[in-house]
C-alpha cells in the first residue's frame, strides 16, 4: 500500500504566521519557529477546509500594508 492510499489518522491543528500566511500542522507537535495555533483542530481535510473559507487574501499582510499605503497617497 502506498502512502497516498493510506488513511491520514493524523489531528492536526491550523497555524498561523506573522504574514498572517496558514498552514497546517500536527496537533501533538510544537509548533514551528514563528507559527501561532489558531484554535481550529481536527483532520487534514476540516483543517483544510477551515482555510479555504477564512483565508480569503492570500497576499502576505506587508504586501497588503505596502499597496494600501500606495492607495492611500494617489487618492
Amino acid at each position: 500500500m502506498s502512502w497516498d492510499e493510506k488513511e491520514d489518522t493524523t489531528i492536526y491543528k491550523v497555524v498561523v504566521n506573522h504574514e498572517e500566511q496558514y498552514s497546517i500542522w500536527p496537533a501533538d507537535r510544537e509548533n514551528a519557529l514563528g507559527w501561532k495555533d489558531v484554535g481550529k483542530v481536527g483532520s487534514k481535510k476540516e483543517c483544510l477546509d477551515y482555510i479555504k473559507e477564512i483565508w480569503t487574501d492570500m497576499r502576505p499582510l506587508s504586501l497588503r500594508k505596502k499597496m494600501e499605503a500606495r492607495q492611500y497617497k494617489t487618492n
